[in-house]
């Protein structure tokens, strides 16, 4: 599973951070990113793609159903 999320939709509200800090991340400019391992992904769509970890897909899913601005897009 890969996921991205777009910026201009993120309302920086940090619950995808709370869900799965593992994957997410809120950044110094309110809104959240991902990341694998320490590298944060400041992409949007394709070149912002970051790999799950197979224990996070469910936290991952759950960040996505959670997310106020629906910005979180998952790839399988």
């Amino acid at each position: 599973m890969k996921v991205w999320i777009d910026q201009d939709l993120c309302t920086g509200d940090g619950l995808c951070e709370e869900i799965a800090p593992a994957v997410f991340t809120l950044l110094d400019d309110g809104l959240s990113y991902v990341k694998e391992g320490t590298k944060v992904f400041n992409l949007t769509g394709s070149d912002g793609l970051a790999r799950v970890p197979d224990d996070h897909d469910d936290a991952v899913r759950e960040a996505a159903e959670e997310c106020p601005g629906e910005c979180i897009f998952i790839e399988e």
